[in-house]
């Protein structure tokens, strides 16, 4: 049986989503973190989990680590964990691609490089130090808070 979410406090969510953006983790860990209670796991594990999928998988540029943290949101809220259950893994498929549509919708764009408007270049593993300059120049807290936003929102409907 299907937890209910339809009480979910959506907004709170994403902006705990942002906070822990604000406070250093990356993009993919803020979005996981803030959902990670509902599945009884503690922030830290969500944050190991998450870690490699920040700015846009490994620091590639590649699918923005908001939309790839909502991804395993929903792979929480619903698992497939056997590989013959097709109507699980097409649930599961079918959360993330509506999320990941709203947010193309929303942004044009899903991929990391084109969101931030950067060269498709191989860049430095090294993650850029987070400064006033590094907040404005990019615009990750507000996706960070939209994919929170649109994860909750969807998780609300199942």
């Amino acid at each position: 049986m299907m937890p209910n979410y339809s009480n979910l406090d959506v907004e709170a969510r994403a902006e705990q989503a942002v906070t822990y953006f604000k406070s250093g983790y990356n993009c993919a860990q803020a979005v996981y973190m803030a959902y990670a209670d509902l599945f009884d796991m503690e922030p830290k594990t969500a944050a190991i989990i998450a870690a490699p999928l920040g700015a846009g998988i490994g620091r590639m540029r590649e699918v923005c680590g908001t939309v790839t943290g909502a991804a395993l949101v929903a792979g929480l809220a619903i698992p497939c964990d056997d590989p013959h259950d097709l109507a699980s893994k097409t649930r599961c498929y079918a959360l993330v691609q509506q999320v990941a549509d709203r947010f193309r919708q929303e942004n044009g764009s899903i991929i990391c490089r084109e969101l931030l408007g950067v060269a498709p270049v191989k860049e430095s593993p090294v993650p850029s130090p987070r400064t006033d300059a590094y907040y404005k120049k990019r615009p990750c807290v507000e996706l960070v808070r939209m994919s929170a936003t649109f994860i909750g929102e969807e998780l609300k409907k199942l």
